[in-house]
This record gives C-alpha cells, sequence and structure tokens, in this order.
C-alpha cells in the first residue's frame, strides 16, 4: 500500500471518529442545564413477572461532570427516606454515598460495588452517574432506522482516566432532536444492561425522555422509570447536596 493511500484511509478514519465525537457533544450541549427536579414512579419487574412499585425525587445542581444529585426514595415506607449523593467529577468516576434511616449513617459506595443494582432497581450505581462526553472515546458504527426515526450507532468506551464495569456501550442518537433513545453496556462481549428512553417531551427547550426502561439481563428483569413534575433550571442550594442535607431532610 503506498504512503499516499495510507494517509487518506488515517485521515478518513480520524474523521469518522471526529463525527461521533461532535455528535456525543451536540446530545450533551443540547440537554444541558444549571438543575433539574423531578419526582419518578419505578416499577420493578422480576423473571416471574411480579411487579413492586417504588417513588423517589430527583434533584440535580451543575451538569454533565461538574455535578452533583440527590435521589431520594419516597414510597413504599420500607424504603422511604432512603437516599444516594452522587457527585460527579469532569476527569474520574463519581463519588457515591447511599443514606440509610433505619440505620442512622451513610456508607460510601467503593468502586467494586458500582455494578451492584441500587436498591431494588436495575439501575446499577454507576448509571446513576452523569456521562460526561470527554471522559470516553467513540466511533461512528452505522447509520439505521429505530422507532420509525433516523439514527446514528455509536460506540464509546471509557478512557483509562474513568473506571467502568462496561468495556463499551453502544448508543442510539436520533438524528433529528440529538437525544439518546437507546444504550446498550457490555463487559467485553456479554450485554450487561440495556436502557431504552421513550415519550420525549420538550419542557425549557430541552427534550426529554419521561419514560426510561431498564433491563438488566443478568437477572432477566426491569424496571420502568416514569417521570413527572419535572423542571430545570431552579435555584436549587448547593448546601443540600451535601452529606449533612442527607441525614437532616431523612
Amino acid at each position: 500500500m503506498s504512503r499516499a493511500w495510507l494517509g487518506l484511509i488515517l485521515s478518513a478514519a480520524t474523521g469518522f471518529a471526529q463525527d461521533a465525537r461532535q455528535i456525543m457533544q451536540q446530545a450533551q450541549d443540547r440537554a444541558k442545564s444549571a438543575s433539574q427536579r423531578y419526582e419518578g414512579t419505578l416499577q420493578v419487574l422480576d423473571g416471574k413477572s411480579k411487579i413492586t412499585e417504588k417513588r423517589w425525587t430527583y434533584q440535580r445542581t451543575g451538569a454533565a461532570g461538574d455535578s452533583k444529585a440527590v435521589l431520594r426514595f419516597t414510597a413504599p415506607a420500607e424504603v422511604k427516606g432512603v437516599a444516594l449523593l452522587v457527585v460527579n467529577h469532569p476527569d474520574r468516576a463519581s463519588d457515591q454515598w447511599m443514606w440509610t434511616p433505619s440505620l442512622q449513617r451513610e456508607r460510601r459506595i467503593a468502586f467494586q460495588d458500582r455494578s451492584t443494582r441500587f436498591f431494588g432497581t436495575d439501575f446499577s450505581f454507576e448509571d446513576l452517574e452523569e456521562r460526561d462526553v470527554s471522559q470516553f472515546d467513540y466511533q461512528l458504527a452505522d447509520e439505521e432506522q429505530l422507532g420509525g426515526a433516523a439514527v446514528w450507532k455509536v460506540i464509546s468506551r471509557p478512557k483509562k482516566t474513568k473506571s467502568s464495569q462496561y468495556s463499551h456501550a453502544h448508543l442510539w442518537v436520533d438524528k433529528q432532536r440529538f437525544v439518546i433513545v437507546k444504550i446498550e453496556s457490555f463487559k467485553d462481549a456479554r450485554l450487561i444492561r440495556r436502557i431504552v428512553y421513550r415519550d420525549f417531551r420538550q419542557v425549557q427547550g430541552i427534550w426529554t425522555p419521561f419514560v426510561v426502561e431498564v433491563e438488566d439481563t443478568n437477572r432477566k428483569g426491569r424496571t420502568m422509570l416514569k417521570t413527572d413534575k419535572l423542571e430545570y433550571n431552579l435555584p436549587l442550594k448547593e448546601e443540600n447536596f451535601t452529606l449533612q442535607a442527607l441525614r437532616r431532610e431523612s
């Protein structure tokens, strides 16, 4: 192969990768907000089709890799008050603490526990982090149709600074709205978790999924999260995103 042809191939490959990163950056930029709050209803289905229901509230301040979030269960009674504080970082995995009122103590979530299910749902602790494009490398894999919409299929791989249970993920991004509509996360060749985003509505100019369905392939169960009373860019106080606030508001 001539050097000229090799140069053309390398140039094309670089442009292909750059396009994928631009797609993901555009998706992140369009979803950006200074803060967010919503109420969520979760229906958890086990392998025998038994359904249990939980409710939580979610608040976030900051955006992407520089944000803090508090997720707190409000029902049923046996989980009420259980809360998770997530502090996201632009250059590494998040820090997480879970508060359990019955024990009157918080527990830091160790990295080796990030792959476990979060309090009986099909979300893992890692899935509750905010993704930041700077922590991943991207490759544009294909252009497809999904649910009647034109989408890009993008492969993402965590950078060395981003500790993750997943070796890579496939993401489908709606071409028109630049929203992620599906994520399939893998450990090597094995599919671990599938997340599908549906019922998109525009809230304060941001296309937002009001239904999120998470499937854990290990247990053959799934969790359906339905969002209500969602608002962006609220004047939330920084002091509400601390360990002291977790204890105080339980």
